[in-house]
């Protein structure tokens, strides 16, 4: 009897509360009647009067609210703002009541957006949070603007941080600036703990002001939070201190900016933290300014370049113009080590790269070493290899600035990014194909003129980087590399469409250093190109080469690279270290996904990738195309002597048609699960007969899960032909089908499905169905899915078929 008690007690209590506010809300409610131009309308329920009053006073009725029962709970919560309705979640869930239907709804009217339907919702509420947090720190939508999203005692941002998974920043780092602000402490803090993405899109140039904010944005939920994943979209001219900035907190390094409030996380040890001597003179010389990782990344890189090769002086006379070629020649005929002369001590009273007036003589022992060499001849006639170019010394304001000490120098590190760029406007632009190459002998960081970032600040990194369509300068190429190197954290690369051209070479030198590296966590690595300087098995080789332990590898080159066509003049090889002809160690990829650039493929270097990769247990070609069938059979025989764990094999925009012997093959595999032939033309050539043959070879695979045949014209005739693999005499175990855009009309269908009905085969899974000729015949069409469904999960569209005119005369 307790139960009942107290049920019919907070009955009443909700009516007592309904009766003192009717009144109130009745009058709200009845003046914009009597004023409407449209005639009286109908007036509100009594329990909708009394929920909506009960919605207005939750700050004093909250607890009392959540004690209802549950059919007076389920009434109200559609009537809730969306801070008492999240707040009410768990409750409601205890309740057996769910909140899903009313999040969509408030999507529906308050997002107005369609949710793409490659995205498949599994909480409401978090999505539209989670959107709600951007719009508001963005400002693109006024909480005051719906009573649902109003309410003072609320912070929108805070209510809504801890649903953000994750997080945008575009154009002029919007946001940034505010989510470090004072007020907003508590939301950084609590972002710290439930962001793990964090996405940058569209950037465009922004100021210092913004670029501090981003800094210390980035050491809180990176460094001291849980910020796993950083991506990088579509940024056509990426500022090179503003991506070398993310790049290098993205993996650990940091310092406080210039001016920057000290980070109050991190310490009273970490705080008053300076660099030691060594460290200093190591990265920008013992009279530059401490600078944060980016800049001294920066720094080092264009001091270390103007180090190796003295440029000549306008208004000095005595100055000599030396080249690598003589300083090398002059060192190895005085005994001395090149690598030492070319990179002073970390003691050196001079900062690398260090400009002096005019009248300042040249003090240091490599400009010594490098006049007298001038005075002498080559030690040896072997030849050296070619001078780096490097930027022109700035002329003006820019060449004549001395370096008195740290307050004479700017510690904006934007001031530093002009001037280097009002130096390569003035002078020469560097050849990236030479700075890529100058140096591929070792994987020492040293040898690519960037300083070892390890005796700085480490913090927590990330695990995975992604770079999609963000073209990479050589100086920007060069701090990747040089990051990459030594960052055993990262999982996961996916570099797409950055422009890298021979700084490809870089890279590989640098993921061979990463894989030596105890505690290598790189597993998947994802690399697109328009070009490629290698060929795309070439290069695949070299990938699984320098990442034995790689276990994901996807590659596409859009277009051949210059050593495809040998009559280019000027086609210099790749070192040897990186294209070699020694046989590939046995390595542990597990998945492999190729996309080719047109013109035949050389089927050897597939097998010699295939055979080293026992443990391939998925693999997709993407437009390959070989010279003659019996490539594309010597490939598959691979597979089958050499990939006995490969259970998902697919094949797109690949000319099948001469291949008819090999897909039959395939089809007989008892160790494949899933097969794809994506546009592969299967049917073009003597239907009648391979279909058959098709047929028989299915019907006698009993481990074959999935087929897939979008694209091959499959049309009515084919389709019923398909039939036959589910008769009774079929020991085939095939549970998903997909016949997407194969000209099947209404009637094929229709046939299809009796022919199901009739072999009476239970569910077999998913039919995909997908912009084919259906909307023909609707009423058709709608009688053969709803048989269908009886047997399977149908996947369609409404598709209309007159995009396919081109198509449907083809196969007429």
């Amino acid at each position: 009897m307790a139960a009942p008690e107290a049920w019919r007690a907070r009955s009443c209590w909700f009516c007592e509360v309904a009766a003192a506010t009717t009144m109130e809300a009745t009058s709200r409610e009845a003046a914009p009647a009597k004023s409407s131009a449209s005639g009286p309308s109908a007036p509100p329920a009594l329990f909708e009067l009394c929920g909506r009053a009960v919605s207005a006073h939750m700050g004093v009725l909250e607890s009392g609210v959540w004690a209802l029962p549950g059919p007076i709970l389920q009434s109200i919560l559609p009537l809730l703002n969306i801070y008492y309705l999240e707040r009410i979640e768990e409750t409601a869930l205890k309740k057996g009541l769910s909140t899903q239907a009313i999040w969509r709804r408030l999507w529906d009217e308050l997002m107005k957006t369609r949710p793409s339907s490659l995205e498949s919702v599994t909480c409401w509420r978090a999505k539209f949070m989670e959107a709600f947090f951007s719009h508001v720190l963005r400002g693109t939508i006024d909480v005051s603007s719906d009573r649902r999203l109003c309410d003072q005692r609320f912070s929108p941002l805070l209510h809504s941080s801890r649903h953000v998974r994750q997080l945008t920043i575009c154009n002029m780092l919007q946001g940034a600036t505010e989510l470090v602000a004072e007020p907003n402490r508590r939301v950084l803090e609590t972002l710290a703990s439930s962001l793990h993405t964090l996405k940058f899109r569209h950037l465009l140039f922004s100021d210092v002001a913004a670029q501090q904010s981003l800094r210390q944005l980035l050491h809180q939920l990176i460094h001291h939070g849980a910020v796993s994943q950083v991506s990088l979209y579509s940024w056509p001219v990426p500022e090179s201190a503003l991506f070398i900035l993310i790049l290098t907190m993205s993996a650990g390094f940091w310092q406080p900016g210039p001016g920057g409030p000290p980070c109050r996380l991190c310490g009273e040890a970490s705080r008053g933290r300076a660099p030691s001597r060594d460290e200093g003179s190591l990265l920008l010389g013992s009279r530059r300014p401490r600078r944060d990782a980016a800049e001294r990344c920066a720094a080092a890189l264009m001091a270390t370049r103007r180090k190796s090769e003295a440029k000549q002086m306008p208004r000095a006379a005595t100055a000599t113009r030396v080249t690598r070629r003589s300083t090398q020649e002059s060192l190895t005929a005085g005994g001395t080590d090149p690598k030492r002369e070319l990179h002073p001590p970390a003691t050196s009273h001079e900062a690398p790269g260090t400009k002096r007036p005019p009248s300042a003589p040249a003090t240091t022992s490599s400009a010594t070493s490098s006049t007298s060499s001038s005075k002498r001849g080559p030690a040896s006639s072997a030849p050296q290899p070619k001078p780096l170019k490097r930027f022109k010394r700035a002329a003006g304001k820019k060449g004549a600035r001395t370096r008195q000490g740290s307050g004479a120098e700017s510690e904006d590190l934007y001031d530093f990014v002009f001037i280097v760029a009002g130096e390569k406007e003035d002078g020469e632009e560097m050849e990236i194909g030479e700075v890529a190459c100058g140096a591929l002998d070792g994987s020492d960081p040293s040898c690519i003129g960037l300083p070892a970032l390890e005796a700085s600040q480490r913090f927590r990194s990330i695990s995975t980087l992604e770079l999609f369509t963000v073209p990479l300068s050589t100086e920007a190429a060069l701090t990747l590399c040089h990051l990459l190197s030594s960052w055993v954290s990262l999982e996961s690369l996916t570099l797409s469409y950055n422009g890298l051209g021979s700084n490809i070479f870089r890279l590989l030198d640098s993921l061979r250093a990463l894989s030596g590296q105890a505690g290598c966590r790189l597993r998947a690595l994802h690399l697109s190109d328009l070009f490629s300087p290698l060929p795309i098995l070439e290069l695949t080789r070299a990938i699984v080469r320098a990442l034995p332990l790689l276990r994901v590898l996807s590659i596409r080159v859009d277009h051949p690279s210059q050593r495809d066509n040998p009559a280019v003049p000027g086609n210099a090889g790749p070192p040897n270290h990186i294209v070699g002809d020694e046989e590939i160690p046995e390595n542990c990829l597990e998945q492999l996904e190729m996309g080719f650039p047109r013109g035949a493929q050389p089927a050897t270097l597939l097998c010699s990738v295939l055979k080293a990769s026992g443990s391939l247990q998925q693999l997709s070609l993407d437009s390959a195309t070989f010279a003659s069938p019996q490539d594309f059979g010597l490939v598959l025989q691979t597979l089958k002597e050499y990939n006995l764990a490969l259970k998902r094999l697919s094949f797109h925009d690949m000319n099948l048609a001469d291949c008819q012997s090999e897909v039959l093959f395939l089809l007989q595999n008892l160790t494949l699960q899933e097969i794809t032939f994506s546009f592969c033309r299967l049917f073009e050539k003597r239907p009648a007969q391979f279909l058959p043959e098709m047929v028989t070879a299915m019907k006698g695979n009993s481990t074959l899960k999935g087929l897939r045949l979008p694209g091959n014209r499959l049309g009515n005739a084919g389709l019923l032909a398909l039939a036959d693999v589910f008769s009774e005499d079929s020991s085939s175990s095939l549970c998903q089908l997909d016949i997407s855009s194969n000209c099947i009309k209404p009637d094929g269908l229709l046939e299809f499905a009796k022919r199901l009905e009739r072999w009476g085969r239970g569910a077999f899974g998913h039919l995909r169905l997908f912009q084919n000729w259906l909307d023909q015949d609707a009423v058709t069409a709608r009688e053969a899915i709803r048989r269908l469904r009886a047997t399977c999960h149908v996947v369609s569209d409404s598709w209309d078929s007159s995009q396919a005119f081109a198509d449907y005369v083809s196969t007429m």
